[in-house]
C-alpha cells in the first residue's frame, strides 16, 4: 500500500466533492499547496489565542482549519486518480507540504494560551521524523507504514478535540498536555514503524 487508508474516501460526500474539483480542472498539486496553506494558518490561528482577544473564535478557527488541511490531504489523491493524471513532482507535493503544514501546526500549538514553546517544537520535531522514517524505509524496500499509534490523522485529531475543548472549557494546560500526548505517542511511532521497517527487511535479506 503506498497511501495512507482513510475510510472517508469511501463515503458518498467525499466521493462528490472529488468528483466535482476534478471537473473543475484543479489540479492535485494545487490541493495539496492549500492544504499547506491551511495548516499554517492553523498554527497562527492556535497561537493567537495567547493574545487573550477572541479566544474561543481562535481556538475553533485553528482546528477548523486543521480538518480542512485533512481534507485537502485526502481530495489530492482522489482527485488525481479521477483525472488520471500524474506529475513528476507529484509525490514532492503529497510529502512537502504535509511536513510544512505538520510543523506549522504544532509549534503554533505551542505558543497557544496555556501552551509550551518547548512541546510544540518537540511535537514537530517528532512528527516530521514519523515521516522521515515512513520515507526512508520504504527507499529500503519496506512497505509504506502509515501505523500509529500517532500518525497523522491521529495528531490532527487531538489538536482539533484539544481546540474545541480550549474553546469552551478554557482550562489552563488543555494544549499542552495535548502535545505532551503527541509528542510521546509520536516518538513512539517512530520507534514502531523503524522495529516493523527493520524486521521486513531482515527477513528480506535472509
Amino acid at each position: 500500500m503506498d497511501r495512507r487508508p482513510i475510510a472517508a474516501r469511501q463515503t458518498s460526500w467525499a466521493v462528490r466533492m472529488a468528483e466535482s474539483l476534478a471537473r473543475s480542472g484543479i489540479t492535485p498539486n494545487a490541493i495539496s499547496v492549500w492544504g499547506m496553506i491551511f495548516g499554517i494558518g492553523a498554527g497562527l490561528a492556535l497561537a493567537s489565542t495567547r493574545t487573550g482577544v477572541l479566544v474561543p473564535l481562535w481556538w475553533l478557527g485553528g482546528a477548523g482549519l486543521v480538518a480542512l488541511r485533512l481534507l485537502a490531504n485526502m481530495l489530492d489523491g482522489m482527485v488525481a486518480e479521477r483525472q488520471r493524471s500524474s506529475s513528476a513532482l507529484g509525490s514532492l507535493f503529497n510529502e512537502i507540504p504535509d511536513r510544512i503544514s505538520d510543523a506549522a501546526t504544532l509549534v503554533g500549538f505551542g505558543y497557544a494560551a496555556g501552551s509550551s514553546p518547548e512541546l510544540g517544537w518537540l511535537a514537530a520535531l517528532f512528527a516530521v521524523l514519523t515521516a522521515y522514517v515512513r520515507a526512508q524505509l520504504a527507499v529500503s524496500g519496506a512497505p509504506q507504514d502509515f501505523g500509529g499509534p500517532m500518525a497523522k490523522p491521529h495528531r490532527m485529531a487531538v489538536v482539533i478535540a484539544a481546540a474545541i475543548l480550549a474553546s469552551v472549557v478554557p482550562l489552563a494546560g488543555i494544549a499542552k498536555a495535548a502535545l505532551l500526548i503527541i509528542a510521546v505517542g509520536s516518538a513512539a511511532t517512530v520507534w514502531r514503524r523503524l522495529a516493523r521497517g527493520a524486521r521486513f527487511l531482515q527477513k528480506g535479506a535472509s
